[in-house]
């Protein structure tokens, strides 16, 4: 069996091009979210406003991992970062698409955000954090999946491409 693609996966993981790959991606999808909010003037809900949080938690984990990706225990507090905050996002993604098709009185989502005291991200930054939109509604779509949907896709993406990655630090850089 020939896995010489895992050991350049595992060499690539120790290149700060790759970290700083993820970053993009994290800032491309913010920032669309933002585009979507001011823009578009798509008001978001809590749950919206936590996948955000979740995104930027992967944002933050890419930005440990650029530290130093050389350096073996970065590495792996990078990719530790990147897979719960990913695992979350998938969680709030897959939480928010039953408040969107299997609406019910009694499930229903926060109407405000339920942030730590010490971290209140909605009186901060208000016009990124602050939601103002129903979870249950439907407000956008794009080949026929709501936003959430595409989350989902999105955070299951990530977490594919972390499996690979995870797995291939078990093998040998060329």
């Amino acid at each position: 069996m020939n896995v010489a693609w895992l050991s350049s996966i595992h060499s690539f993981s120790q290149k700060r091009v790759s970290w700083l790959l993820l970053l993009l991606v994290v800032a491309f999808f913010e920032f669309s979210a933002l585009y979507f909010q001011h823009v578009l003037m798509l008001a978001p809900c809590v749950m919206c406003v936590y996948e955000r949080v979740a995104m930027m938690g992967m944002g933050v984990a890419a930005t440990i991992g650029l530290i130093q990706p050389s350096n073996k225990m970065i590495r792996w507090l990078g990719l530790a970062g990147w897979g719960y905050t990913a695992f979350r996002g998938l969680q709030l993604a897959l939480e928010h698409v039953g408040y969107q098709f299997n609406p019910s009185p009694f499930a229903t989502c926060d109407i405000f955000p339920q942030f730590p005291s010490w971290a209140p991200l909605n009186q901060w930054v208000p016009w990124m954090f602050e939601p103002t939109g129903d979870c249950s509604k439907i407000v956008w779509q794009f080949l026929s999946l709501s936003m959430p949907q595409w989350l989902v896709i999105i955070f299951s993406a990530n977490l594919i491409a972390l499996t690979i990655i995870v797995i291939s630090q078990f093998f040998k850089t060329k």
